[in-house]
């Protein structure tokens, strides 16, 4: 398997969907299921509580005949090599047989609907961290967070007393879509590591190295936070929060 790390394009261009690419290697994982390794991809791979995204892979034949279809059920990423994993659409025969006409040039094609959700949830997690401190709950930690659409939740660590949890809820929701309905630029760059400290407040997390330079979401005109994740291009995209 190719070692090199696969070239995120969607780190530059979160909005971009379709895109061109050079297929590296492919083989059936040991979960039996097809795997295609390119160049450079805009397929977000499953992390940072965000889900992968899907779509389809067309890939030129060496015979140049006709174009094969990769239909891209799930994507992961190890070691900074990002793995499609998928089916062959329409293709009788086995794996091996299929490989055998596969050639270099491969078009990328993220499904859109999932992408933008997945975005708006993303965001809409990042904007709750914005709203606490605005409803004086700053002194919470954010912990981990799930963006996906079957229930997506941000945890924080710290207390609130119950007689104010009802109330607090409800300042959270007014706040987060009062922002919305203003609208501002969600911005996403790479800096290095003092110029992200700065955007971020002051600090970054512990598990950000000082050696790296970090990539930061910004909402509007508040602090940055480091994330890998998709976002939506305007704040107004997220639409409402419930």
């Amino acid at each position: 398997m190719d070692k090199s790390p696969t070239k995120l394009d969607y780190y530059d261009d979160m909005w971009k969907l379709h895109s061109a690419a050079t297929l590296v290697s492919h083989f059936k994982g040991d979960d039996g299921r097809n795997v295609l390794i390119l160049d450079r991809t805009i397929f977000y791979p499953q992390g940072g509580g965000q889900p992968a995204d899907t779509g389809f892979i067309h890939i030129t034949t060496t015979d140049t005949d006709f174009n094969i279809k990769f239909v891209v059920h799930d994507v992961r990423s190890k070691d900074g090599i990002v793995l499609h994993y998928g089916v062959f659409e329409g293709l009788e025969g086995e794996f091996e047989d299929i490989i055998q006409k596969v050639g270099k040039e491969v078009s990328l094609f993220v499904d859109e609907h999932r992408r933008k959700l997945n975005s708006r949830l993303h965001s809409a997690g990042h904007l709750l961290d914005i709203c606490l401190p605005k409803i004086g709950l700053g002194h919470l930690e954010p912990g981990k967070a799930y963006h996906f659409s079957d229930g997506p939740w941000v945890e924080y660590k710290g207390v609130i007393p119950q007689n104010e949890m009802q109330n607090k809820q409800k300042e959270l929701e007014l706040e987060a879509n009062a922002l919305i309905s203003m609208g501002g630029k969600v911005s996403v760059d790479i800096f290095m590591y003092d110029e992200a400290a700065k955007l971020c407040g002051g600090i970054l997390p512990d598990y950000v190295s000082k050696e790296s330079t970090p990539r930061i979401v910004q909402i509007g005109d508040n602090p940055g936070c480091p994330c890998g994740g998709t976002h939506v291009l305007d704040i107004s995209d997220i639409t409402k929060i419930k």
